[in-house]
């Protein structure tokens, strides 16, 4: 299955992407603990099957000392001891606010609690904003079809600014 469109060589595709990826730039340098960022972004690409993006956060993730443990068992995480219990709060905003046409009330008040509980306003921003990112990312991706299994770690870093 080959890509069905390059974004980045198309002026209006490139011009979004790089506005998208500094959005991330925005959220990566907030006070939301780059573990957690990593864990959100590979469990939304899991849900949305965006290989490309679980090939770059899972290659990022373990660029950053991330351990290849927890990464293999963010797809199971409430079956786990190896995320804490604000990590476990974050994965259930970022499944609730992924899957929102699986339930009528979005996000629930308990997962929202639970964020409450464990974040500040700035980390609670980053998040909403981190989940939100990542979805439209998994959707432009596997609309076009980018396939995951070449990213290397930081090859992106090139499209700030």
């Amino acid at each position: 299955m080959e890509p069905r469109f390059d974004m980045s060589a198309n002026a209006l595709g490139a011009k979004i992407s790089k506005r998208l990826y500094n959005v991330s730039l925005a959220i990566e340098q907030s006070p939301l603990p780059k573990a957690t960022q990593n864990l959100v972004m590979l469990r939304a690409s899991q849900i949305n099957g965006c290989g490309f993006c679980v090939d770059f956060h899972t290659k990022e993730a373990t660029a950053a000392g991330e351990s290849a443990v927890r990464q293999n068992l963010v797809a199971a995480w409430r079956e786990t001891t190896v995320f804490t219990d604000a990590e476990r709060a974050a994965l259930a905003l970022t499944e609730e606010g992924t899957r929102l046409a699986d339930t009528h009330q979005g996000v629930s008040d308990e997962t929202w609690a639970q964020v409450r509980k464990h974040y500040d306003d700035d980390q609670i921003a980053a998040l909403v904003s981190l989940v939100a990112v990542i979805n439209a990312a998994n959707r432009m991706n596997v609309i076009v079809r980018n396939r995951g299994g070449s990213y290397k770690p930081g090859m992106f870093n090139s499209m700030s600014s």
